[in-house]
């Protein structure tokens, strides 16, 4: 299959296109700044919507998995015209493009396009985001319902893996390189998430591609946890010294934007409909010390 993968230097991103070059696809990988190790790289930016419009028609994939995104919560808040930009009008490009030339268009969406106020949400749960970054990908959500038939919305929630991707040090690795070097850690005790790991989200994506799967599915890790016990964990996993771990509380944070407070995510229906179910968090956490070693 003729894959297109956007985003292709970060982690998600990076992740998909080696997995879908190991099983012998035939990979393109749009980037940035950061070109994936595999694959055929093509570095474009996805705000020149003419040019990525032209890729699509001349490059022709069976598939789009659209990763690309401005991912910085506080960033889409201060630069609002710019998350609009990337999150959205590039996404309807991309959905519009797809159609065109009936490709299965994947977009990776967020737990963010919800409120927060719940938790466990599901696929058929209102979304109702609380910052512009969540509303941006709530805006490039619809755009790819609305544009394209052969489609299929995958929400995550943060996303961690075992290499630093596009120049960025995801949750995981940043708790683990503060507690190698003796440092403390201060971890939000009220704020509830789904910890995915890219490994797990990316073949559960390649899982719904080879199966044709439309519509809305969940595909984040299977526990919900607060970001403290996310970095507990972590640091029992990996043997290191949980003292370090300090608790820290939402109203303290000094975001530019607001966070939901419990974003977490029901993944029953893709445990239900994938061959790759979601990983539980000590599964997961298990497969990155496996990583880690290999990448040693």
């Amino acid at each position: 299959m003729k894959i297109l993968v956007t985003g292709a230097g970060g982690l998600l991103g990076s992740r998909i296109v080696e997995l879908a070059s190991e099983r012998g696809h035939e990979v393109y990988g749009l980037y940035l700044n950061h070109p994936p190790s595999m694959g055929f790289k093509i570095k474009m930016d996805i705000t020149d919507f003419n040019g990525v419009e032209k890729l699509i028609n001349q490059l022709k994939p069976h598939a789009i998995i659209h990763c690309a995104a401005i991912t910085d919560v506080d960033l889409c808040e201060k630069n609002r015209d710019l998350a609009l930009k990337v999150n959205y009008e590039a996404t309807k490009i991309i959905a519009k493009a797809s159609e065109k030339i009936d490709a299965h268009m994947i977009y990776i969406s967020t737990d963010y396009v919800f409120d927060g106020l719940k938790g466990m949400y599901r696929e058929e749960d209102k979304p109702n985001p609380i910052n512009t970054y969540g509303l941006t990908k709530l805006l490039g959500e619809t755009a790819v319902m609305e544009n394209c038939n052969r489609s299929l919305i995958a929400r995550a929630s943060v996303i961690y893996g075992s290499k630093p991707a596009a120049g960025k040090v995801n949750f995981a690795l940043w708790v683990m390189g503060k507690l190698k070097s003796g440092e403390r850690v201060k971890a939000l005790k009220d704020q509830y998430i789904s910890p995915t790991l890219n490994t797990n989200l990316a073949l559960m994506i390649l899982d719904a591609l080879e199966m044709n799967l439309t519509g809305i599915i969940h595909m984040s890790g299977a526990t919900r946890v607060s970001r403290y016990e996310f970095a507990i964990q972590i640091a029992r996993k990996f043997n290191l010294d949980e003292g370090l771990i300090e608790e820290a509380y939402m109203h303290e944070m000094s975001w530019v934007a607001k966070r939901p407070r419990d974003s977490s995510l029901n993944v029953s229906k893709a445990s239900r409909m994938l061959n790759v179910k979601p990983m539980n968090l000590n599964e997961a956490l298990e497969k990155l010390y496996f990583e880690l070693k290999e990448n040693a």
